[in-house]
């Protein structure tokens, strides 16, 4: 039963079963923090999860953070000592798999939000932007795609600016309906208010999908075709989208290199760095 090397725990509702398991066992913690407790709730977090968050980088050996953002925030807000705290950032991998093809029944430019609706992914921000973008330019359709605590919220607001007529909530998709749904795209936006990484952007790209990425965000430290834009800056956000959409050329440069981009960022890479942070416990 205790024929394995290191103990590696992802997130905090794992923490205390490996903090026990370190303790049955001694053998090293390593602990994965893919997003922290103010990454989830902002100002308002929880102190009983914060607390078995900073426990549990406390009591682990080694810990992994998916960005340097959130290497960040564990140093300076939990006091974890940075010698021990490593990143590894997360990745997609490429697909070749058939997806079927998708009509379009609107003529419009399509941008697309996908995520949840809730403080963290910052959907507001998108409304807004939206709402400047529909001033200068009425031919264009918004997607947002997801479900969240903040959708009656988000309805009223479209409603309130009377843009209803070009803005569009599916409700939660996965699977082959997200496959579609980046098809249809002309743009996907990405304004959250603190993404410990952000894997969607990935997809999207894998999709040829140009970005407009949150830099509040973990994968805007590795992406070089995305723009980047502060998530509270409506009008750099709307400004970034409205050139993709009328920039043929700026639009498929994003396009081309982005997706050569995201394809060369492979799991075997960062399974390969972890085994390096394990490495770490043996020297």
């Amino acid at each position: 039963k205790m024929d394995f090397d290191v103990i590696h725990a992802h997130d905090w509702l794992t923490y205390s079963a490996g903090i026990t398991a370190k303790k049955m066992s001694g053998k090293p913690l390593v602990v994965h923090m893919h997003a922290t407790e103010f990454d989830r709730s902002g100002v308002n977090i929880n102190p009983n999860v914060y607390d078995i968050e900073r426990r549990g980088m406390e009591e682990a050996d080694r810990v992994i953070t998916v960005s340097n953002l959130t290497r960040a925030t564990v140093i300076e807000k939990y006091g974890i000592n940075p010698d021990k705290v490593y990143t590894v950032h997360n990745a997609v991998e490429p697909t070749d798999k058939e997806v079927e093809e998708v009509k379009r029944h609107v003529k419009e430019k399509v941008v697309t939000f996908l995520g949840r609706l809730t403080f963290q992914k910052g959907p507001e921000y998108f409304i807004e932007a939206a709402s400047i973008i529909l001033q200068h330019d009425p031919n264009v359709r918004f997607v947002m795609a997801g479900s969240g605590d903040l959708m009656n919220k988000m309805i009223r607001r479209v409603a309130k600016l009377k843009i209803g007529t070009r803005f569009h909530f599916t409700g939660f998709l996965k699977g082959a309906d997200v496959d579609k749904m980046f098809l249809l795209s002309d743009v996907f936006v990405m304004p959250s208010v603190s993404e410990p990484f952000g894997i969607v952007p990935l997809e999207a790209m894998r999709s040829n999908v140009p970005v407009v990425i949150s830099k509040q965000s973990g994968v805007a430290e590795i992406l070089k075709h995305a723009l980047k834009v502060d998530f509270w800056d409506v009008h750099g956000l709307a400004d970034s989208i409205y050139a993709l959409l009328h920039y043929k050329s700026l639009r498929e440069t994003f396009q081309k290199y982005g997706k050569d981009e995201v394809d060369s960022l492979k799991w075997d890479n960062a399974a390969y760095k972890v085994t390096q942070v394990y490495q770490t416990l043996f020297k």
